[in-house]
């Protein structure tokens, strides 16, 4: 019952939503009600399925760049406290640097269009894995590096048989965060580059509509770029209760 619970909320609200536009008579280019963005959806399904293939392409290259840059980042500071002291406070800044103030120079700096997005999708997802990561490497109880020190382990054999184990839930965490992030990052920087003339993804066909106020077809985009939000943060979690249910031997 729960599990229909956010279905039946959801057809609910769109009722009421329908019902609304209808009751007050709101032109569809002020509200559209889903009939209209469905409408909308339909007429312009190819573009808009161009559209998306286009931003997962960016979302999916950047969070894989965002794993290989977070976790190495993570492990070379769990291994260095000069590392981390070197390399944490300009992670911090870089995260907290607002990626639209940014990617018109990143996107003049890298040249090509494809990977300019994608840096710039990087620069707003890494941070989450470089941070889960990190704590989940620096969570290692004692008692255990303590036994395997004891023991005569070297260092990359508690890092891969212990600490990474250890860290794998932190890691996972870190991962479907950072997809949602991926996503946003890929959206901001293809709006930075479809105002600058490059024409690419969702977010281009969010501004091209604008521009011919087609409401409709606006909403219709906007709705597809939060079901693939939704999408990748459910693939993502049930890639982490794989894992650590393989890790547990379940």
């Amino acid at each position: 019952m729960e599990r229909l619970a956010p279905l039946a909320f959801g057809l609910i609200a769109l009722a009421l939503w329908q019902g609304a536009v209808w009751a007050t008579n709101t032109p569809s280019y002020v509200v559209p009600g889903p009939l209209d963005i469905a409408r909308a959806f339909w007429e312009a399904r190819v573009s808009l399925g161009a559209g998306l293939l286009s931003t997962m392409a960016v979302t999916g290259a950047a969070l894989l760049a965002s794993t290989v840059l977070g976790v190495f980042l993570a492990v070379a500071m769990a291994a260095s406290p000069l590392v981390r002291a070197a390399v944490q406070p300009w992670a911090v800044v870089v995260q907290v640097t607002p990626v639209v103030a940014i990617a018109p120079l990143i996107i003049i700096w890298v040249g090509q269009p494809f990977l300019a997005l994608v840096v710039c999708a990087v620069v707003v997802s890494f941070f989450a894995i470089l941070s889960n990561t990190a704590a989940g490497l620096a969570a290692t109880p004692t008692e255990l590096l303590d036994l395997f020190h004891l023991n005569g382990a070297t260092r990359w054999q508690i890092l891969f048989q212990l600490s990474l184990p250890y860290a794998l839930p932190y890691f996972l965490t870190g991962l479907r965060l950072a997809g949602t992030l991926a996503l946003v990052g890929a959206v901001v920087a293809e709006f930075v580059a479809g105002s600058g003339g490059f024409a690419s993804g969702l977010a281009w066909e969010i501004i091209e509509a604008s521009y011919r106020l087609q409401i409709p077809r606006m909403f219709a985009a906007l709705l597809m770029l939060g079901a693939a939000g939704i999408g990748i943060y459910a693939v993502l979690g049930a890639l982490e209760r794989l894992v650590l249910a393989w890790r547990d031997g379940a």
